[in-house]
This record gives structure tokens, C-alpha cells and sequence, in this order.
């Protein structure tokens, strides 16, 4: 009988033996390989921090002892060992979620999925846990994968080190991706340290020295570096380095090491106050593929083969983030103004080709939201034109900087918003549903929602010309469309798709959202069939509404928006009030996602949840035409 069949609970990993252990962590593995193979997901992750989720089951008593994982797709391991082996339906509908999640058990604790609040989270729950009595709890944050980098983890070190009187342990999985060194980066010295030449020059020496031998050396390089820092400190008149921060500091420990990583738990546990234990870890792990992929080291993938870490699921073909990272490269190389920032996400948001053609116009800056559009406020009044790429559900962590820093001041920023709309089995805090009722709130803003390839590539280049004010391009994840046909532009930008009765009273407008043209089209047609005549329109700029929108809807008696957002206060609200403000009395239905978090399911099962199929949307239409639902259509004229 295999170990893993044995291990239901984290109770059962502290009967195994040493020697046990690590038969368990090699089970784990070729069950991660061959369960995320079938489905996909974050592989490369999961591999790398094996040992270091046994250890900390091993030591700490979870839920008892909370344990808070930052990046939560670093999780897997931590679902198996507490009961969920299960993972046929990983990420799909009914099945475990990608991230923790509270329903699932009640081993999890924090279900968001933004990088960078860990450290937030597990100040707060020690403080609660000393304020009431509960000294006898720890609580363990598990950061790494970039979150460092983060502006909320510094702002939570600096209160953690403020009152260190509690059951509070930091593990920094330092897996040499993302982000800067761990420890030598701390806050209040890292600029001060890295300018003296005598730190520099041992560290560039000795980096360059090591990566002449390969992975291998880059990997001892890794292991040495957190070592080095301490005596680079001292080398550098610094002594004071890690004191300043009032946390005792365990490391750099080989996380691959159970034995080593145990032993290092059990101190820091032991120890009753704030204690960082840096566990130096290889993301694809024991996976050969996973380790050779100098790309992400199989970060997140789709189905591969699990022998030859082969793709096997079939290419969709060009994806919206395709078609933005090739455009974005054409606008670049006949406008010298235009630069991009992204947010520790230049492969993902397509930045990735700019970044190798002109490697000095591109700036990560890590996972710092809030910093890169401030910084992007900055590049415009400095003559630029930056691009800021992320994806939407992050741009939430920066609306008071696009307010107050962006906004206020008319600076020229284009803010790309990848992944918006409903993306699917990432789950509720992935899903892109808020761009649209957020940022519309915004003084001055524009908001483009491109329906095809072709939209997308137009409103790209129009965006980057507008200077006085913040732009914005959503598009879904996935990919892209065939371009739809226009029957004509009007002299504002808004195209029209479909008109049933050119020139005379129509009943239904549909007003687009994105690539939700295609769904109005199709449910145009299959109202046709009932007799009921339709008029499709793409805004393409949604925000502000165009002059034309208000136009033609004076000749309707119903108009339909369709969007892939929350409804509530979504486009639709807009339109809504455009007519109003003009006077105009045709009745108006928002269609979006209702004001809820999705959960994790494919996107085609989210809209149908949500009422916007098109079968769904004919239905609700011709009852409202007919006067059997409300709003009624406006009576014919």
C-alpha cells in the first residue's frame, strides 16, 4: 500500500518516519505529475515546495495552527495532505478549486489569490490569537513566487516588527523566480547596500563565476546567496542588516531537505515570537521538463503529456494576448514615446516580445500595482507614452493611484486589462467581472472592449495617441475570434453589426460589450425567426457613450446591453442614464454577471449561469417585446 493511500489528515504524517517521508514526498510528485497533466494547472509550483508543506504539517497542528499560503497556487500539496486527493476535477466545475478555499475544508484560510497580503493576514490573526489568550496558536505565512515584491509585505514587516510579542513565523520560499533576492532585499537597506562597490562587486563576481557552470551553479549560487548576504553585510560596514527588523532569521535552509526544513520549523515555532525562516527551493522540482523550461519552469500549464512534458491538448489558435503582444511591438517600432510596465507578468500579458526587441522600453517592476501606474503617471509627464499590462482583476489593487495619480493629473497611460471578464476555472478572485463598474467612475476616462482581432489592433493605436487622460482595452482570455462584418461606421467610432429595418422603427437594440457582439448576433437571429426585428451595435468605445448610441436608440422601443462584467453599476447603468440625460424613453435591460464571486468553472458554463447565451437572452427578449416581462418594450409608434 502506498503512503499517500494512508494519509488523510495531517495527524497521519506525524506517525511516518523519517525515511517514510521522503517516500511520500516522492509519491506526491508523481501524483502531482500525473493528475495535473490530465487537467492542468500550476505544476511547476507545487513540485518545488513538496518537502517544505510536509515539514510544516509535521510540525504545526493545522487548523489549530492556521497556515496562510500567499500565491495560493502553491497550495496543491497542502490539499492533499489535509484529506483532498480528488483531482480529476481540478479547476473544473464541482471540483477542487485552484486556490484554498474555505468551502473545500477548513484547513484553508485564505482564499484570494493576490500576491502580497500573506504577511497582512498572518499579522492580523496573531495579533487576535495574543489579544485573546490564545498563546498557545501559531500562525504560519508561506510566501514566495514574486510576493516579496510587493509594497503590502513591507508595509506588514514593518508593523510585525513594531509588536513581536506573538506566535508568528514567515516562510520565505525563495525559489529564485519573481523577485529579487529575499533577505539582502530588505526595505531599508537594499539600495544602501547594493550601491558600495564592495558589495557589488563580490556579488556580480561570484553570480557570473557560478552561472558559467550551468543550472547546477546557478542552483549552488542560489543555495550560497542568502549566506553571502550576512558576510557581504559585514563587508560592507553593514552589520546591522537584519537586526533593524526585530525578526529572528532562520536560513538559508535547502527546501528540499526535509529533515533540515523540519528541524528549522520546529525551532522557529519553538522560539514564541516573530521568526522568518528562508527556505531556498526549485520550482519543477523533480520533474525533468518542469526544471528545463528556462520559461516559468511549468508555472501553469494545459494538459501534457506526463512523460515528455509535451502540450497534447490542441492550439485554440491566436489568443487576445497574441494578437496585443505582436501589435504592441508594430506601435512601438514607429513611436519612440511608447514604453510598457507590467507587473512581475511580461510573458503572461504579452510584453515578452517588446521586452526582447527593446529591453530599455520595458519596465518590470514585481508585483506592485499601485507602484507601476504612479510610476506610469510619472513616464507621461516625462514625455512618454507607457502601456501598463495586467491582468483585470489586479488592476483592482491600483484604482486610487489611476484616480488620484493618472487621472487627476490628465496623464496619457493605456492600461491593457488581460484576463477581463469571466476567465473561468481560475475561480473568484481571478475572474476579470469589476473592470467595467470600477474604473468607469473615473473622471476622463475612455474604455474600449475590442469584439475581434481586428477591433483590438485599431483601438490599441487609437489609445496610445490619446495624451490628456487614462485609456483602457479589456479583452477576455482565450482566443480571439474571426473578425465581424461592419455595415457601417459612424463618424464617432461605433460600428453597426446588424439592422433588420435601416431608417425605420425598429424593436431591439443591442448595444455590445466586447466579444459579446457575437452572442448579440446570434440571439438577433433567433428572434428574427419570431418575427421580432433587431439592430446590433459595437460602441467598441464603451466609455464614455457615444453620441450615436443615444441616437439610435430613439428608434427602438428596447434596448439590450450585453457585457461580461458585474451589471451592477456595469455599462448598462451608463447607457441607461445617457438616454435619460437626452430625453430619450426607450426601455432599457443591462445584461451581465450578477454582483457575486464566480467560482472556479469553464467560461461558457459562467455565462450560461448567468443568463447570457444567446438561446437565454432570445428568450428574455421576446417576453419583454411581447410585454410578459419587465422592463416592457416602449409601445410601436
Amino acid at each position: 500500500m502506498a503512503i499517500l493511500d494512508r494519509i488523510e489528515s495531517p495527524a497521519d504524517l506525524k506517525q511516518l518516519s523519517y525515511d517514510e517521508c521522503l517516500t511520500l514526498a516522492a509519491e506526491i510528485r508523481e501524483f502531482l505529475i500525473a493528475e495535473v497533466a490530465k487537467t492542468g494547472g500550476h505544476l511547476g509550483p507545487n513540485l518545488g515546495v513538496v518537502e517544505l508543506t510536509i515539514a510544516l504539517h509535521r510540525v504545526f497542528d493545522s487548523p489549530h495552527d492556521p497556515i496562510v499560503f500567499d500565491t495560493g497556487h502553491q497550495s496543491y500539496v497542502h490539499k492533499i495532505l489535509t484529506g483532498r486527493k480528488d483531482f480529476s476535477g481540478l479547476r473544473q466545475r464541482g471540483g477542487l478549486a485552484g486556490y484554498p478555499q474555505r468551502s473545500e475544508s477548513e484547513h484553508d484560510i485564505v482564499e484570494s489569490s493576490h500576491a502580497s497580503s500573506s504577511l497582512s493576514w498572518a499579522d492580523g490573526i496573531s495579533r487576535a490569537f495574543t489579544r485573546t489568550g490564545q498563546l498557545d496558536r501559531s500562525v504560519v505565512a508561506v510566501v514566495g513566487d514574486g510576493a516579496l515584491t510587493g509594497g503590502m509585505t513591507w508595509e506588514a514587516l514593518n508593523n510585525i516588527t513594531d509588536d513581536n510579542d506573538r506566535n508568528l513565523v514567515i516562510v520565505v520560499n525563495d525559489n529564485g523566480r519573481s523577485y529579487a533576492p529575499t533577505i539582502g532585499g530588505m526595505a531599508r537597506f537594499l539600495n544602501g547596500v547594493r550601491s558600495r562597490g564592495s558589495y557589488r562587486d563580490l556579488q556580480e563576481g561570484s553570480e557570473k563565476l557560478f552561472s558559467r557552470l550551468g543550472r547546477p551553479g546557478r542552483t549552488i549560487y542560489r543555495g550560497a546567496r542568502g549566506a553571502l548576504h550576512g558576510f557581504l553585510s559585514r563587508a560592507s560596514n553593514n552589520d546591522h542588516l537584519y537586526s533593524n527588523l526585530e525578526i529572528k532569521y532562520l536560513g538559508p535552509i535547502d527546501g528540499h531537505d526535509l529533515k533540515a526544513v523540519e528541524e528549522a520549523f520546529a525551532q522557529a515555532k519553538g522560539y514564541g515570537r516573530p521568526t522568518l525562516v528562508h527556505v531556498i527551493t526549485e520550482k519543477g522540482y523533480g520533474y525533468a521538463p518542469a526544471e528545463n523550461d528556462l520559461a516559468d519552469q511549468f508555472h501553469a500549464i494545459g494538459r501534457i503529456d506526463p512523460d515528455s512534458g509535451i502540450p497534447v491538448s490542441k492550439s485554440a489558435g491566436l489568443s487576445w494576448t497574441g494578437v496585443f503582444r505582436e501589435h504592441i511591438v508594430e506601435l512601438a517600432e514607429t513611436d519612440e514615446r511608447i514604453v510598457a510596465i507590467t507587473a512581475a507578468m511580461l510573458q503572461p500579458t504579452g510584453l515578452d516580445l517588446l521586452a526582447q526587441r527593446h529591453p530599455e522600453r520595458v519596465y518590470d517592476v514585481g508585483i506592485a500595482e499601485q507602484h507601476a501606474v504612479t510610476s506610469a503617471a510619472g513616464l507621461a509627464y516625462g514625455g512618454l507614452h507607457p502601456v501598463v499590462a495586467v491582468y483585470a482583476t489586479f488592476m483592482n489593487r491600483a484604482f486610487d493611484q489611476l484616480l488620484m495619480d493618472v487621472a487627476l493629473h490628465h496623464a496619457g497611460v493605456t492600461f491593457a486589462l488581460d484576463r477581463s471578464g469571466i476567465t473561468g476555472p481560475d475561480g473568484a478572485s481571478h475572474n476579470g467581472v469589476w473592470d467595467l463598474a470600477t474604473l468607469q467612475v473615473v473622471p476622463g476616462i475612455r474604455i474600449a472592449a475590442p469584439r475581434d482581432a481586428g477591433t483590438l489592433r485599431e483601438l490599441l493605436a487609437e489609445a496610445v495617441t490619446i495624451d490628456d487622460g487614462p485609456t483602457v482595452i479589456r479583452y477576455p482570455k482565450g482566443a480571439v475570434p474571426d473578425d465581424l462584418e461592419v455595415l457601417e461606421r459612424r463618424a464617432d467610432g461605433v460600428d453597426l453589426l446588424l439592422a433588420d429595418t435601416p431608417g425605420e422603427a425598429t424593436d431591439v437594440l443591442f448595444v455590445t460589450v466586447g466579444p459579446m457582439a457575437q452572442v448579440a448576433l446570434e440571439a438577433a437571429e433567433l428572434l428574427r425567426e419570431q418575427g421580432i426585428t433587431c439592430s446590433v451595435i459595437d460602441p467598441r468605445w464603451v466609455v464614455p457613450v457615444a453620441d450615436s448610441v443615444v441616437e439610435i436608440a430613439r428608434s427602438h422601443r428596447l434596448l439590450i446591453s450585453i457585457e461580461d462584467g458585474i451589471r451592477v453599476g456595469g455599462v448598462g447603468t451608463r447607457i441607461r442614464q445617457a438616454l435619460r440625460d437626452a430625453g430619450v424613453d426607450t426601455a432599457v435591460s443591462e445584461l451581465g454577471t450578477p454582483d457575486e464571486f464566480p467560482d472556479h468553472a469553464t467560461r461558457d458554463e459562467l455565462l450560461e449561469a448567468a443568463g447570457l447565451t444567446a438561446p437565454q437572452i432570445a428568450q428574455q427578449v421576446a417576453e419583454q417585446v411581447r410585454g410578459v416581462r419587465i422592463p416592457i418594450a416602449r409601445p410601436e409608434q
